[in-house]
């Protein structure tokens, strides 16, 4: 996901040469085996076509139909747990008959203790076999736990790997969706709707498996149970009960469902603004507007308040009506037992094996009406996710897509036009090349287009084939190569630089997670930022906070100036690198990126021209148009919107500089 919209702006792009001094070896990013092997199985390991994106909304059985392909990878635990399912509901259908035998046994001896002295009543019911009966009661119950437990254990793997594969493709899906999408996207929001997807595949296979599955069994069992034993009016009166609450809490709940819905959006958006609000703490803190944050955070909670009152009115009145479906079930059932007692038809021991039936069933019925709701919920969470997963790529690899092979890093755009929205053009007919080995700077006004040339470098949109042009890189189509490939091949140093919430020594890393300990501090001395680091008490292990705001602008920007010189790659991209420096620095890093630039392409998007002096060759750019182009000198002497531009700088650079060592902010939070 994206930390900042700014990220891939203007910039500077440097071709392939050999390491910089600064290392003691060339870098492994790009050696041949990092080209070829590495990338082939990021290839592989990633998604190369189109997702389809979902259309309309999608029902229930269309999430249960997504989900089973990440179930069945484990099709032998699944039938060991099935099969101990079914061996716990028969074992727990042996408890009623084992205790009906037990009653039964203790009436028919009922005479025998009554003529027997008190102190021999053991022996007479251990000689009777209701001692027997007795331990095959406890064995019966032990035997419905076990299988119980034993069917939890097999499918807690199943169920875990499950989610973990989910949560992994999910993720990897948004990483691969295009920077329109997120830019499109609320972060807070779509982080929960991942977290309550994979919470409610964890819920729909517990509720599924544990509680709907065996209840269904366990009534079939029950009914045929009735029918072979007694008579079908305890099968038809049970049968017309379960029909009956089935019904009544299917209508009910899904009258409920868009309570929950509504639930769900108003949290996921209340949500979002307390993120939004808490990421942009200093800029709340600037305005003083603590207070208007929390009234727009408290709008919402009255939207979720006023919905999930409405959600729990709806709930008693399901749960009341359940309740009365259950009782008069029970009553017609019971009233019948009763009068089989009374008629000799059945024993004591009948009306307890057919009343504990009863509440075998109720009871688990009872909490049908919560897992069914439950379900619901977890379905409709799932389905969120599952949209995500849907959504499709706008900037897909094409099929077999082969990785770039970066050779001299020549860089042209011919005859490029973009545009963002179909109404509003960025860029018209664009053509110009970066020749292997030299400088180009591309200038101008802010909105001309400048920043939007980075973007389409790295592939975060595409270029229309037809009307917009193309872009390549050595005479390949970046259209055409793998995007983990190409941008394996630039760098970045952006101008406003948003780092992770973790240590120093983790954030330089990043460009390269397999770079030793050595080379990382060589990129951080190369960066002038190895003397400041060694000077906090944490030193590399210092956190940075939330976007690196412990850390000063300056600061910031040198760690993500060593980060891309620990990448390495043939093509590096600034976006106003030393922007955030103090002069001094300014001038150091400055001589240190001239000397990484030689003999290799360098591509400028600035605003500062002081630092294309040197270019060989500058664009200047107005409504995304070239309007001139040539070296400095030229561009001055032809007295055109360059020169106009580059006077107006050297007329502020002359005036006195007020608060010039602002920018000279050491990091005291970090050293805090």
């Amino acid at each position: 996901m994206p930390g900042n919209i700014e990220l891939y702006g203007k910039a500077r792009i440097l071709r392939r040469a050999p390491a910089p001094r600064y290392l003691a070896r060339p870098s492994p990013f790009f050696n041949a085996a990092r080209t070829s092997a590495d990338l082939e199985s990021m290839r592989r390991n990633s998604p190369s076509e189109p997702v389809p994106v979902a259309k309309g909304p999608r029902n229930d059985w269309q999430t249960v139909l997504s989900l089973l392909p990440y179930l069945t990878t484990y099709k032998w635990r699944v039938g060991f747990a099935l099969t101990c399912l079914i061996g716990a509901k028969v074992a727990n259908l042996g408890v009623p008959i084992v205790m009906k035998k037990v009653i039964d046994s203790l009436s028919s001896i009922q005479h025998l203790t009554a003529l027997g002295r008190a102190q021999d009543s053991a022996a007479i019911i251990l000689v009777s076999g209701v001692g027997l009966l007795v331990v095959a009661y406890a064995v019966v119950r032990l035997s419905t736990s076990l299988f119980t437990e034993l069917r939890e254990m097999l499918f807690a793997k199943v169920t875990e790997s499950a989610v973990r594969q989910l949560a992994l493709k999910v993720f990897r899906h948004l990483h691969s969706l295009s920077l329109r999408f997120h830019l499109d996207r609320q972060t807070g929001g779509m982080s929960r709707d991942i977290e309550r997807g994979t919470r409610g595949i964890q819920q729909l296979v517990s509720y599924s498996l544990y509680s709907i599955l065996p209840t269904l069994v366990e009534v079939g069992l029950v009914l045929g149970f009735f029918v072979a034993k007694y008579e079908a009016y305890y099968a038809i009166v049970t049968l017309i009960a379960l029909v009956t609450y089935i019904v009544f809490t299917i209508k009910l709940t899904e009258w409920r469902t868009h309570f929950r819905r509504t639930m769900n959006e108003l949290d996921s958006k209340a949500n979002s603004r307390a993120i939004d609000s808490l990421l942009n703490y200093e800029t709340v803190k600037y305005f003083g507007n603590e207070e208007w944050e929390a009234q727009r955070y408290d709008e919402n909670l009255r939207r979720y308040r006023t919905a999930a009152i409405r959600s729990q009115r709806s709930l008693s009145v399901l749960n009341f009506g359940q309740q009365f479906i259950i009782g008069t079930g029970l009553v017609f059932i019971l009233w019948r037992a009763t009068q089989g007692v009374i008629a000799g038809h059945l024993t004591l021991g009948d009306l307890v094996l057919i009343n504990t039936f009863m509440l075998q069933l109720y009871i688990p019925l009872n909490f049908l009406g919560v897992v069914y709701r439950e379900l619901k919920q977890s379905l409709t969470d799932m389905d969120r996710m599952f949209t995500l997963l849907g959504a499709g790529r706008e900037v897909p690899d094409v099929p077999n897509a082969p990785p770039l092979i970066a050779k001299g890093a020549e860089v042209r755009f011919e005859n490029v036009s973009f545009s963002y929205e179909r109404a509003r053009p960025i860029l018209h007919g664009v053509d110009f090349t970066v020749r292997a080995g030299t400088t180009t700077a591309v200038v101008g006004h802010s909105g001309s287009g400048k920043s939007t040339l980075g973007r389409l470098l790295f592939r975060f949109y595409d270029l229309d084939r037809e009307l917009g042009g193309r872009i390549l890189l050595d005479g390949q189509d970046i259209r055409d190569v793998a995007q983990d490939s190409l941008r394996a091949a630039i760098g970045i140093v952006p101008q406003d630089t948003v780092l992770f919430n973790d240590s120093i020594y983790y954030n330089i890393a990043y460009g390269r997670p397999s770079a030793s300990r050595d080379e990382v501090i060589a990129a951080a001395r190369a960066a002038h930022i190895h003397e400041f680091i060694e000077s906090l008490p944490a030193g590399y292990e210092t956190p940075v906070g939330e976007r690196g705001l412990k850390l000063s602008g300056g600061e910031k920007q040198r760690v993500a100036i060593a980060r891309t010189l620990l990448k390495n790659p043939p093509l590096l991209i600034f976006d106003e690198a030393t922007s955030a420096l103090d002069s001094k620095s300014e001038r150091a890093i400055q001589h240190e990126l001239d000397l990484i630039a030689q003999e290799r392409t360098t591509l400028i998007i600035a605003h500062r021209l002081s630092t294309v002096v040197h270019a060989q060759q500058i664009i200047v750019m107005d409504h995304g148009r070239i309007v001139e182009r040539g070296t400095h000198a030229e561009l001055v002497r032809a007295g055109g919107l360059f020169a106009q531009m580059w006077a107006l700088q050297q007329q502020k650079a002359a005036e006195p500089e007020e608060g010039a060592d602002d920018t000279v902010d050491v990091g005291e939070s970090a050293r805090a």
